[in-house]
């Protein structure tokens, strides 16, 4: 047959046009593109192989290989898989050239239009048209396996394209494109290059497969010329998640894992997955055994690396693990996922999401085995990582059970283990219907702090928390086990209520003597807090501030703060220990005295040092340290 020129349809050519300026971001991607269909392409032959054995085909040596010629300026990408006939040539890399050049730009437009949700990568091979972002013509020679003649199409990626048949086609595809000039600036590199080109295939093919070879070497001299350079393999193969675990080596796993971790140290667990069915894919994934510097900065690359059927898609695919789970690193293989045009942003679609949630169950799953069978590496997860697993307290609810259950903190059960929830459930006292924390910057603030002495005098386990989110996760949770999660810096605690060496009318006799002081020191701290009462939690100190237990406390108010959110101020409950002398001087130097003026500042010192015993600031602080002078002065 002739060669036939076609022209492209004006609704091609501006699709053309939007291909190679502005659907990819990286131009290197066209190389992966190429090497993709070429792999597709020798899966189909030994698939059409098995299916019909009389097929004429071999299928011996299946291979992608790669030709570089600098002079030239061409490259070349060859396989002898499945090939393609005449007319196929037109129906699938001619697609957007025919009438479904219509159908493809309506249905990218709606798929813009629904966020993203497009699956079109493969559809109507757009893929192969990522080689014009490179090349000023491409050059496309073909036989289909089985049959005698081959097609030849060519086109500069403008308005035409021409088909003809050729005689001596080898069976395979070759895809040859005629480089543009190199321009740095515009980010497009001499891709005739053989450092280039194995950069590339390391980054995106290295485990496709089928091996990638390419003749690296310089042509050999005239005199030599019988000896032609032996090629090179560029890519691996070696995809660990697509072996059994009997077929690989522990180290083999771990230099993957520094490879793509970037880490130089072992990970402290290797996690396989591998989900059939209607959708399938394989997972390899790590945990760490110490957290990066960067965990918690706002630019920290998180996410595993995606691939599709062994080819490189995105390297932090945040889309697959929660953000909580931001330190797992590792490769999800995908045998079809839904991409974008450009492979390069994920659909937001049911197999995401159900990817998502299996791999998220499996790292929590294998976190509570370290920590049933492995005390000591589960340890070392929980200090590298417990504060990031926490966040998933707050943004999980789905998993927030399995988080609780692996979950440990500081008690004053221990000064050194962790304790977890269902531990402290089981060591609770008779008639304890709560789980006691409290909230600090550090162990020795917490401990210290007045909230403590009553539970420290009666022996009342307390959690110890100290980490930013612990603020938070407590009022989401609620209750572990049936037994709420209690502040012991909110609210009322009338521990005495369980105590037999306390009565009622003992309790009733005491809010009557101080009844005078409490409504006095009230009206003089009025703008400051809500309200005056008399102590259960204090044992040592004459004083404490507490918060009302459905208001935020200080440190959360802060938090916001700093975060940018405006909360209003709450006004928070200073309460006093009747059996402490100075209050029990305050209330006698109320009763007999008609001045009060010096009286209202020692109220207000108190209030300012039980501010201070909590880790706060006095609202004056220069009015706090004058007040404290004079008082010592008095005393010498």
């Amino acid at each position: 047959m002739p060669t036939s020129t076609f022209e492209f349809q004006v609704e091609a050519r501006q699709l053309l046009q939007l291909m190679i300026h502005s659907v990819y971001s990286n131009k290197d991607v066209f190389l992966r593109e190429l090497v993709s269909n070429a792999s597709d392409a020798l899966d189909k032959l030994r698939l059409e192989k098995l299916r019909d054995d009389a097929l004429d085909a071999d299928v011996s040596e299946l291979h992608i290989e790669i030709d570089a010629d600098q002079d030239a300026r061409t490259l070349t990408v060859r396989d002898n898989g499945i090939g393609m006939s005449y007319d196929e040539v037109g129906q699938l890399i001619g697609t957007i050239a025919n009438s479904g050049t219509a159908k493809f730009l309506q249905e990218m437009k709606e798929a813009q239009d629904a966020a993203g949700a497009e699956g079109l990568i493969g559809q109507f091979g757009v893929g192969f048209y990522s080689g014009f972002m490179v090349a000023d013509e491409v050059t496309v020679v073909t036989r289909r396996a089985g049959e005698s003649q081959g097609t030849r199409w060519a086109s500069r990626g403008e308005g035409t394209y021409t088909l003809e048949t050729v005689d001596d086609a080898p069976q395979g595809t070759s895809v040859t494109l005629h480089l543009k000039p190199a321009d740095p600036e515009n980010q497009l590199h001499d891709y005739t290059s053989p450092w280039k080109i194995k950069e590339i295939i390391k980054r995106y093919s290295d485990f496709i497969t089928w091996p990638i070879r390419m003749v690296s070497e310089p042509p050999a001299a005239a005199d030599d010329s019988d000896q032609a350079p032996e090629p090179e393999t560029l890519n691996s193969m070696k995809a660990l998640w697509a072996r059994s675990r009997e077929e690989v080596s522990d180290e083999e796993y771990h230099e993957l894992y520094k490879h793509i971790g970037h880490d130089w140290r072992d990970p402290l667990e290797t996690i396989r997955l591998q989900a059939e069915g209607t959708f399938e894919y394989q997972a390899l994934l790590f945990l760490p055994a110490h957290a990066p510097h960067d965990l918690f900065t706002r630019d920290f690359q998180r996410g595993v690396q995606l691939y599709v059927k062994r080819v490189f898609i995105m390297d932090d695919c945040e889309a697959l693990l929660p953000p909580y789970l931001r330190f797992v690193k590792g490769v999800v293989d995908a045998a079809d996922l839904s991409l974008n045009v450009s492979r390069e942003i994920l659909q937001q679609d049911r197999q995401i999401e159900r990817m998502r949630r299996r791999l998220t169950k499996k790292v929590l799953s294998t976190v509570k085995e370290l920590m049933t069978k492995d005390h000591d590496r589960y340890a070392t997860f929980w200090r590298e990582f417990g504060t990031a697993l926490k966040e998933g307290l707050v943004t999980d609810s789905e998993n927030r059970e399995t988080i609780l259950t692996v979950a440990s903190f500081a008690s004053t059960h221990h000064d050194t283990e962790p304790t977890t929830l269902q531990q402290y459930v089981e060591r609770m006292r008779d008639g304890q219907d709560d789980i006691y924390y409290l909230t600090g910057e550090s162990r020795q603030a917490i401990e210290n702090s007045p909230h403590m002495e009553a539970f420290r005098d009666r022996g009342i386990e307390v959690l110890l928390l100290t980490d930013p989110v612990d603020e938070v996760w407590v009022d989401a949770v609620g209750e572990f086990g049936g037994k709420k999660l209690r502040s012991v810096a909110k609210g009322e605690i009338d521990l005495d209520a369980k105590d037999e060496d306390t009565s009622d009318d003992e309790r009733e006799k005491q809010t009557e003597q101080y009844a005078e002081l409490l409504g006095w020191m009230k009206e003089q701290l009025d703008g400051d807090i809500k309200e005056v009462r008399l102590s259960s939690r204090l044992t040592v100190s004459p004083a404490c501030i507490v918060s009302d237990a459905q208001d935020l406390t200080a440190t959360l108010e802060n938090m916001y703060r700093a975060m940018g959110q405006e909360v209003p101020h709450a006004k928070r409950i200073l309460e006093l220990n009747p059996e402490h002398q100075l209050v029990k001087g305050l209330n006698q130097a109320y009763k007999e005295r008609e001045d009060r003026t010096e009286l209202a500042e020692s109220a207000e010192l108190l209030h300012s040092l039980a501010v201070l015993a909590e880790g706060g600031q006095p609202k004056d602080p220069a009015r706090f340290v004058k007040l404290m002078t004079d008082r010592l002065e008095r005393t010498l």
